[in-house]
C-alpha cells in the first residue's frame, strides 16, 4: 500500500468516526458499496477523484481535506472519541491531545493535557501566550505557577487566567496529572 493511499484511508476513517457513523451508514451516504468502502478505509484500494468528490460532497467538506489534510475539518460539529484526539507537540514536558482539531474557524483551542511526574527537583517550564486559559482538573494533583504565585489544583478544581502571564505546572505525589485546557 502506498503512503498516500494509507493516509487517505486514515482520513476517511477519521471523518467517518468524527461523524459517528457506521461503515454501512457512511458507505450508503456516498453511494458506495459496503465491501468497496471497507477496502478504501483499510487502504487496500485507491479511491478515484470522483469517489473522493462524492464523499466530500455528501459530508460538506472540501475534497482536498481528504486528499491532503491531517484530518477532515468540520463546520457544524466535530466529535472526538476518548483517546482519539490528534497528539499535538506544543511543549515537550507535556502531552497535548487536541479535542477540537477538526473544527473549522475555532474560537478556542481545547486540549486534554497529561503531565507525567518528573520529581520535585525538576524546574517548572514557564510559558506565555496571548489570550486567556481555562483548566479543569480530571485526575491527580498539580502545582500551577502563575506569575510567581503557586497554586495547588486537585481533581474537580478549575482555574481561568491571563495566559500572557508566565505560567507552568508540574505533577505532584509522583502521579500523572490529566486536565482539560481551553486556550482562548
Amino acid at each position: 500500500m502506498s503512503e498516500d493511499i494509507k493516509q487517505i484511508s486514515q482520513r476517511l476513517k477519521g471523518l467517518r468516526e468524527a461523524l459517528d457513523m457506521t461503515i454501512e451508514e457512511f458507505a450508503g451516504s456516498a453511494g458506495i458499496s459496503i465491501a468497496e468502502y471497507q477496502e478504501y478505509e483499510a487502504g487496500k484500494k485507491d479511491l478515484s477523484i470522483s469517489t473522493l468528490k462524492a464523499i466530500a460532497s455528501a459530508h460538506n467538506i472540501d475534497v482536498s481535506e481528504l486528499m491532503f489534510a491531517d484530518e477532515p475539518r468540520m463546520s457544524s460539529y466535530f466529535l472526538t472519541r476518548r483517546g482519539k484526539g490528534l497528539a499535538v507537540n506544543r511543549v515537550e514536558a507535556y502531552n497535548y491531545q487536541t479535542l477540537a482539531g477538526g473544527f473549522n474557524s475555532k474560537k478556542a483551542e481545547i486540549f486534554e493535557v497529561t503531565v507525567e511526574p518528573k520529581g520535585d527537583e525538576v524546574e517548572i517550564y514557564q510559558n506565555t501566550h496571548k489570550g486567556q486559559e481555562f483548566n479543569l482538573m480530571l485526575e491527580g494533583r498539580m502545582l500551577l505557577q502563575i506569575n510567581g504565585k503557586e497554586l495547588i489544583l486537585e481533581e474537580g478544581d478549575s482555574i481561568y487566567f491571563d495566559s500572557g502571564l508566565p505560567h507552568g505546572m508540574k505533577a505532584l505525589d509522583g502521579k500523572k496529572v490529566r486536565f482539560i485546557a481551553v486556550v482562548l
